[in-house]
Protein backbone atom coordinates (compact mmCIF):
# COMPACT_ATOMS: atom_id res chain seq x y z
CA UNK A 1 0.00 0.00 0.00
CA UNK A 2 1.14 3.69 -0.87
CA UNK A 3 0.33 6.29 1.78
CA UNK A 4 0.92 9.72 0.83
CA UNK A 5 0.34 13.06 2.10
CA UNK A 6 -0.60 16.94 1.20
CA UNK A 7 -0.15 19.19 4.19
CA UNK A 8 -2.56 22.01 3.06
CA UNK A 9 -3.23 25.02 5.24
CA UNK A 10 -6.28 24.12 6.92
CA UNK A 11 -5.88 20.56 7.06
CA UNK A 12 -3.74 17.65 6.05
CA UNK A 13 -4.82 15.27 3.15
CA UNK A 14 -3.58 10.97 3.91
CA UNK A 15 -4.25 9.56 0.21
CA UNK A 16 -4.09 5.89 0.34
CA UNK A 17 -3.35 3.67 -3.07
CA UNK A 18 -4.14 0.34 -2.61
CA UNK A 19 -5.82 -2.52 -4.85
CA UNK A 20 -8.95 -3.33 -3.27
CA UNK A 21 -8.93 -0.91 -0.47
CA UNK A 22 -12.80 -0.12 -1.24
CA UNK A 23 -13.09 -3.10 1.09
CA UNK A 24 -11.48 -1.79 4.29
CA UNK A 25 -13.06 1.67 4.03
CA UNK A 26 -14.53 1.06 7.12
CA UNK A 27 -11.66 0.76 8.91
CA UNK A 28 -10.01 3.63 7.19
CA UNK A 29 -13.09 5.97 7.97
CA UNK A 30 -12.55 4.79 11.68
CA UNK A 31 -9.58 6.03 12.62
CA UNK A 32 -9.91 8.99 10.27
CA UNK A 33 -12.53 9.78 13.02
CA UNK A 34 -10.26 10.56 15.47
CA UNK A 35 -11.85 13.72 16.37
CA UNK A 36 -15.40 15.15 16.72
CA UNK A 37 -16.23 11.23 15.47
CA UNK A 38 -19.37 12.05 13.28
CA UNK A 39 -23.07 10.71 13.55
CA UNK A 40 -24.21 10.69 10.44
CA UNK A 41 -22.85 9.69 7.16
CA UNK A 42 -23.96 10.37 3.31
CA UNK A 43 -22.49 8.68 0.73
CA UNK A 44 -22.42 10.97 -2.36
CA UNK A 45 -22.65 8.86 -6.07
CA UNK A 46 -24.16 9.53 -9.45
CA UNK A 47 -26.24 7.21 -11.55
CA UNK A 48 -23.54 5.41 -13.19
CA UNK A 49 -21.38 4.45 -10.02
CA UNK A 50 -24.31 3.32 -7.75
CA UNK A 51 -25.34 0.08 -9.69
CA UNK A 52 -21.07 -1.07 -9.33
CA UNK A 53 -19.91 0.16 -6.14
CA UNK A 54 -22.49 1.65 -3.74
CA UNK A 55 -23.99 -1.20 -2.15
CA UNK A 56 -20.63 -2.74 -1.48
CA UNK A 57 -19.37 0.76 0.53
CA UNK A 58 -22.49 1.08 2.59
CA UNK A 59 -22.12 -3.15 3.57
CA UNK A 60 -18.56 -2.11 4.94
CA UNK A 61 -19.71 1.10 6.04
CA UNK A 62 -22.13 -0.30 8.04
CA UNK A 63 -19.68 -1.99 10.58
CA UNK A 64 -18.86 1.77 11.96
CA UNK A 65 -22.78 1.24 13.51
CA UNK A 66 -23.04 4.99 12.11
CA UNK A 67 -26.52 6.05 10.13
CA UNK A 68 -25.80 6.18 6.90
CA UNK A 69 -27.52 7.21 4.19
CA UNK A 70 -26.91 8.18 0.34
CA UNK A 71 -27.67 10.93 -1.92
CA UNK A 72 -27.09 9.50 -6.00
CA UNK A 73 -26.86 12.67 -8.39
CA UNK A 74 -27.35 12.40 -12.43
CA UNK A 75 -24.40 11.44 -14.18
CA UNK A 76 -22.35 13.19 -16.18
CA UNK A 77 -20.61 17.24 -16.13
CA UNK A 78 -23.96 18.81 -17.65
CA UNK A 79 -25.62 17.84 -14.44
CA UNK A 80 -22.16 19.38 -12.22
CA UNK A 81 -24.20 22.72 -11.27
CA UNK A 82 -25.68 24.79 -8.34
CA UNK A 83 -29.40 22.91 -8.90
CA UNK A 84 -27.89 19.65 -8.08
CA UNK A 85 -25.95 21.14 -5.16
CA UNK A 86 -29.00 22.52 -4.11
CA UNK A 87 -30.72 19.04 -4.06
CA UNK A 88 -27.84 17.89 -1.95
CA UNK A 89 -28.26 20.77 0.34
CA UNK A 90 -32.05 19.89 0.73
CA UNK A 91 -30.81 16.11 1.40
CA UNK A 92 -28.53 16.84 4.61
CA UNK A 93 -31.04 19.40 5.68
CA UNK A 94 -33.85 16.66 5.83
CA UNK A 95 -31.46 14.13 7.71
CA UNK A 96 -30.30 16.73 10.37
CA UNK A 97 -26.62 16.70 9.19
CA UNK A 98 -24.04 18.04 11.26
CA UNK A 99 -20.89 20.17 10.91
CA UNK A 100 -19.10 17.18 12.77
CA UNK A 101 -20.64 14.76 9.96
CA UNK A 102 -18.96 12.56 7.22
CA UNK A 103 -19.15 12.95 3.61
CA UNK A 104 -18.05 10.66 1.31
CA UNK A 105 -17.58 11.09 -2.51
CA UNK A 106 -17.96 7.93 -4.48
CA UNK A 107 -17.08 8.72 -8.46
CA UNK A 108 -15.48 10.10 -10.80
CA UNK A 109 -14.18 13.90 -11.11
CA UNK A 110 -17.89 15.39 -11.46
CA UNK A 111 -19.17 13.22 -8.40
CA UNK A 112 -15.76 14.45 -6.30
CA UNK A 113 -16.32 17.70 -7.26
CA UNK A 114 -19.88 18.57 -6.37
CA UNK A 115 -19.31 16.66 -2.91
CA UNK A 116 -16.22 18.40 -2.03
CA UNK A 117 -18.31 22.10 -2.82
CA UNK A 118 -21.37 21.04 -0.97
CA UNK A 119 -18.86 19.50 1.85
CA UNK A 120 -17.02 23.15 1.73
CA UNK A 121 -19.94 25.22 2.06
CA UNK A 122 -23.17 23.87 3.91
CA UNK A 123 -23.14 24.90 7.22
CA UNK A 124 -19.86 26.61 6.49
CA UNK A 125 -18.12 23.38 6.16
CA UNK A 126 -18.23 20.03 7.20
CA UNK A 127 -16.02 18.33 9.26
CA UNK A 128 -15.19 14.86 7.67
CA UNK A 129 -14.63 14.44 3.48
CA UNK A 130 -13.67 11.59 2.17
CA UNK A 131 -12.71 10.85 -1.69
CA UNK A 132 -13.09 7.53 -3.28
CA UNK A 133 -12.46 8.12 -6.82
CA UNK A 134 -13.53 5.58 -9.44
CA UNK A 135 -12.65 7.00 -12.79
CA UNK A 136 -8.66 6.96 -13.85
CA UNK A 137 -9.10 11.06 -14.38
CA UNK A 138 -10.38 11.36 -10.31
CA UNK A 139 -7.67 9.03 -9.12
CA UNK A 140 -4.78 9.98 -11.20
CA UNK A 141 -6.01 13.91 -11.16
CA UNK A 142 -9.36 15.71 -9.53
CA UNK A 143 -9.65 13.32 -5.98
CA UNK A 144 -6.23 15.48 -4.67
CA UNK A 145 -5.88 19.01 -4.23
CA UNK A 146 -8.56 20.22 -2.86
CA UNK A 147 -10.41 21.82 -5.77
CA UNK A 148 -14.19 21.98 -5.81
CA UNK A 149 -16.72 23.69 -7.44
CA UNK A 150 -19.63 23.56 -10.21
CA UNK A 151 -20.09 25.04 -13.52
CA UNK A 152 -22.33 27.90 -14.69
CA UNK A 153 -23.97 28.28 -17.97
CA UNK A 154 -21.14 30.82 -18.70
CA UNK A 155 -18.30 28.69 -17.88
CA UNK A 156 -16.96 25.36 -16.60
CA UNK A 157 -15.58 25.69 -12.36
CA UNK A 158 -16.83 29.40 -12.20
CA UNK A 159 -18.01 28.57 -8.51
CA UNK A 160 -15.91 26.52 -6.07
CA UNK A 161 -14.03 26.43 -2.93
CA UNK A 162 -10.66 25.00 -1.93
CA UNK A 163 -11.45 21.99 0.63
CA UNK A 164 -8.91 19.51 0.97
CA UNK A 165 -10.38 16.04 1.80
CA UNK A 166 -8.93 14.44 5.13
CA UNK A 167 -8.87 10.81 3.21
CA UNK A 168 -8.46 9.83 -0.34
CA UNK A 169 -9.04 6.04 -1.09
CA UNK A 170 -7.60 5.22 -4.03
CA UNK A 171 -8.70 1.82 -5.20
CA UNK A 172 -7.10 0.48 -8.78
CA UNK A 173 -9.96 -2.16 -9.20
CA UNK A 174 -12.20 0.05 -9.49
CA UNK A 175 -10.85 0.74 -13.05
CA UNK A 176 -12.04 -2.62 -14.27
CA UNK A 177 -15.83 -1.23 -14.86
CA UNK A 178 -14.55 1.83 -16.96
CA UNK A 179 -16.07 1.97 -20.29
CA UNK A 180 -13.07 2.63 -23.12
CA UNK A 181 -14.21 5.93 -23.39
CA UNK A 182 -13.91 6.93 -19.85
CA UNK A 183 -10.74 5.33 -19.17
CA UNK A 184 -9.03 7.37 -22.46
CA UNK A 185 -10.56 10.70 -20.68
CA UNK A 186 -8.86 10.04 -17.88
CA UNK A 187 -5.18 9.08 -19.53
CA UNK A 188 -5.65 12.71 -21.15
CA UNK A 189 -4.37 14.02 -17.83
CA UNK A 190 -1.63 11.18 -17.32
CA UNK A 191 -0.09 12.83 -20.89
CA UNK A 192 -0.73 16.51 -18.97
CA UNK A 193 1.41 15.59 -16.25
CA UNK A 194 4.06 13.76 -18.68
CA UNK A 195 3.70 17.13 -20.42
CA UNK A 196 4.50 19.37 -17.39
CA UNK A 197 6.72 17.91 -15.33
CA UNK A 198 7.73 13.96 -15.85
CA UNK A 199 8.10 12.76 -19.40
CA UNK A 200 8.69 8.98 -18.93
CA UNK A 201 5.30 9.12 -17.53
CA UNK A 202 4.34 9.18 -21.40
CA UNK A 203 6.60 6.17 -22.25
CA UNK A 204 5.01 4.38 -18.94
CA UNK A 205 1.41 4.93 -20.40
CA UNK A 206 2.19 3.35 -23.85
CA UNK A 207 3.53 0.08 -22.11
CA UNK A 208 -0.09 -0.25 -19.71
CA UNK A 209 -2.73 -2.67 -21.12
CA UNK A 210 -5.79 -1.45 -18.70
CA UNK A 211 -8.46 -4.14 -19.64
CA UNK A 212 -9.96 -6.63 -17.15
CA UNK A 213 -7.51 -9.26 -18.75
CA UNK A 214 -4.85 -7.67 -18.08
CA UNK A 215 -1.60 -8.84 -16.79
CA UNK A 216 -0.42 -8.27 -13.22
CA UNK A 217 2.37 -6.34 -14.51
CA UNK A 218 0.54 -3.98 -16.26
CA UNK A 219 -2.05 -3.35 -13.27
CA UNK A 220 1.30 -2.97 -11.14
CA UNK A 221 2.05 -0.09 -14.11
CA UNK A 222 -1.45 1.26 -13.74
CA UNK A 223 -0.59 1.99 -9.65
CA UNK A 224 2.68 3.50 -9.91
CA UNK A 225 0.91 5.80 -13.07
CA UNK A 226 -1.68 7.03 -10.54
CA UNK A 227 1.17 6.94 -7.75
CA UNK A 228 3.59 9.34 -10.09
CA UNK A 229 0.89 11.71 -11.02
CA UNK A 230 -0.35 12.22 -7.00
CA UNK A 231 2.99 12.68 -6.06
CA UNK A 232 3.71 15.59 -8.98
CA UNK A 233 0.26 17.18 -7.40
CA UNK A 234 1.44 17.40 -4.05
CA UNK A 235 4.58 18.94 -4.58
CA UNK A 236 2.75 21.44 -7.10
CA UNK A 237 -0.31 22.04 -4.51
CA UNK A 238 1.63 22.32 -1.25
CA UNK A 239 3.82 25.24 -2.78
CA UNK A 240 1.02 26.79 -4.20
CA UNK A 241 -2.45 25.75 -2.68
CA UNK A 242 -4.56 28.63 -3.66
CA UNK A 243 -3.13 28.32 -7.24
CA UNK A 244 -1.75 31.98 -7.18
CA UNK A 245 1.91 30.58 -8.92
CA UNK A 246 3.12 27.38 -9.41
CA UNK A 247 -0.32 25.61 -9.48
CA UNK A 248 -1.09 27.00 -12.73
CA UNK A 249 0.89 25.00 -14.26
CA UNK A 250 -1.68 21.72 -13.65
CA UNK A 251 -4.36 23.77 -15.99
CA UNK A 252 -2.17 22.82 -19.09
CA UNK A 253 -4.48 22.20 -21.96
CA UNK A 254 -7.38 23.19 -19.65
CA UNK A 255 -7.87 27.03 -21.15
CA UNK A 256 -8.39 26.43 -24.63
CA UNK A 257 -10.12 23.10 -23.75
CA UNK A 258 -12.56 24.64 -21.63
CA UNK A 259 -13.61 26.88 -24.16
CA UNK A 260 -13.90 23.21 -26.70
CA UNK A 261 -16.53 21.96 -23.55
CA UNK A 262 -18.16 25.23 -23.35
CA UNK A 263 -19.42 25.38 -26.66
CA UNK A 264 -20.49 21.61 -26.89
CA UNK A 265 -22.56 22.40 -23.42
CA UNK A 266 -20.56 20.38 -21.60
CA UNK A 267 -21.53 16.83 -23.22
CA UNK A 268 -20.29 16.94 -27.06
CA UNK A 269 -16.82 16.06 -25.22
CA UNK A 270 -15.51 14.66 -22.21
CA UNK A 271 -13.23 16.63 -20.24
CA UNK A 272 -9.96 14.44 -20.81
CA UNK A 273 -11.25 15.29 -24.79
CA UNK A 274 -11.31 18.37 -24.39
CA UNK A 275 -7.92 18.59 -22.43
CA UNK A 276 -6.35 16.63 -25.14
CA UNK A 277 -7.43 19.31 -27.70
CA UNK A 278 -5.98 21.91 -25.57
CA UNK A 279 -3.11 20.63 -25.02
CA UNK A 280 -2.32 19.83 -28.79
CA UNK A 281 -3.55 23.17 -29.13
CA UNK A 282 -1.19 24.82 -26.65
CA UNK A 283 2.08 23.02 -28.10
CA UNK A 284 1.33 24.30 -31.40
CA UNK A 285 0.53 28.00 -30.39
CA UNK A 286 4.18 27.15 -28.41
CA UNK A 287 6.01 26.29 -31.38
CA UNK A 288 4.66 29.02 -33.64
CA UNK A 289 6.37 31.50 -31.38
CA UNK A 290 9.28 29.82 -30.49
CA UNK A 291 8.86 28.80 -26.59
CA UNK A 292 8.22 25.62 -27.09
CA UNK A 293 11.30 22.63 -28.84
CA UNK A 294 9.99 22.10 -32.66
CA UNK A 295 8.49 18.54 -33.24
CA UNK A 296 6.71 18.37 -29.71
CA UNK A 297 3.74 18.99 -31.13
CA UNK A 298 4.06 15.90 -33.77
CA UNK A 299 5.22 13.94 -31.18
CA UNK A 300 1.73 14.84 -28.80
CA UNK A 301 -0.46 14.27 -31.12
CA UNK A 302 1.02 11.10 -31.82
CA UNK A 303 0.84 10.08 -28.26
CA UNK A 304 -2.93 10.96 -28.13
CA UNK A 305 -4.25 9.43 -31.23
CA UNK A 306 -2.62 6.25 -29.33
CA UNK A 307 -5.45 6.20 -26.77
CA UNK A 308 -7.69 7.87 -29.80
CA UNK A 309 -8.03 10.79 -28.48
CA UNK A 310 -8.47 13.96 -30.51
CA UNK A 311 -5.97 16.76 -31.16
CA UNK A 312 -7.83 18.99 -33.06
CA UNK A 313 -10.61 22.01 -32.55
CA UNK A 314 -14.06 20.77 -33.31
CA UNK A 315 -15.13 24.65 -33.78
CA UNK A 316 -13.77 27.66 -35.38
CA UNK A 317 -11.43 29.56 -33.37
CA UNK A 318 -12.83 32.97 -33.05
CA UNK A 319 -15.89 31.01 -30.95
CA UNK A 320 -13.41 28.97 -29.05
CA UNK A 321 -11.86 32.31 -28.35
CA UNK A 322 -14.92 33.82 -27.38
CA UNK A 323 -15.75 30.99 -24.98
CA UNK A 324 -12.54 30.81 -23.61
CA UNK A 325 -12.99 34.84 -22.23
CA UNK A 326 -15.13 33.80 -19.81
CA UNK A 327 -12.31 31.45 -18.19
CA UNK A 328 -11.67 32.25 -14.25
CA UNK A 329 -8.09 31.87 -15.71
CA UNK A 330 -8.47 35.62 -17.13
CA UNK A 331 -7.42 38.31 -15.27
CA UNK A 332 -8.11 41.79 -16.49
CA UNK A 333 -6.84 42.05 -20.26
CA UNK A 334 -4.36 38.92 -20.36
CA UNK A 335 -5.08 35.34 -19.66
CA UNK A 336 -2.35 33.29 -17.82
CA UNK A 337 -2.14 30.50 -19.94
CA UNK A 338 0.13 27.27 -19.92
CA UNK A 339 3.04 26.57 -22.41
CA UNK A 340 5.81 23.50 -22.40
CA UNK A 341 9.17 24.13 -23.11
CA UNK A 342 9.85 20.72 -24.28
CA UNK A 343 8.31 17.37 -22.53
CA UNK A 344 8.87 17.93 -18.60
CA UNK A 345 9.16 21.63 -18.51
CA UNK A 346 6.39 24.56 -18.21
CA UNK A 347 5.65 27.80 -18.20
CA UNK A 348 2.60 29.79 -17.39
CA UNK A 349 2.69 32.71 -19.16
CA UNK A 350 0.50 36.30 -18.83
CA UNK A 351 -0.73 36.71 -22.58
CA UNK A 352 -3.00 39.84 -23.23
CA UNK A 353 -6.35 38.40 -24.93
CA UNK A 354 -5.81 40.30 -28.06
CA UNK A 355 -2.71 38.78 -28.76
CA UNK A 356 -3.56 35.56 -27.95
CA UNK A 357 -6.17 36.07 -30.15
CA UNK A 358 -3.39 36.67 -32.60
CA UNK A 359 -1.25 33.16 -31.69
CA UNK A 360 -4.83 31.29 -32.14
CA UNK A 361 -4.25 31.90 -35.83
CA UNK A 362 -2.34 28.93 -35.99
CA UNK A 363 -4.89 26.94 -35.41
CA UNK A 364 -6.66 27.40 -38.78
CA UNK A 365 -9.89 29.47 -39.30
Amino acid sequence: MKVLKLAGKQNTSKIMIEKGILREAAEFCRTKSTVAAPSKICVITDSNVAGLYLKELEKRLSDLNIPLFHHIVSAGEEHKNLETVSRIYDALSEHNFGRDDMIIALGGGVTGDIAGFAAATYLRGIRHLIQIPTTLLAQVDSSVGGKTGVDLPQGKNLVGAFRQPDLVLIDPELLDTLPENVYRSGMAEVIKYGCISDPELLELAFKTDHKKHAKEEDKDRIMELIERCVRIKIKVVEADETEEGLRRILNFGHTIGHGVEKLGNFTKLSHGEAVAIGMAAAVKIGESIGITRDGCYEKLVSILQSFSLPSGLTDPVDKVYGAMLSDKKKQGDGIHFVLIEEFGKAQVKKIPVAELKNMMKVLGD
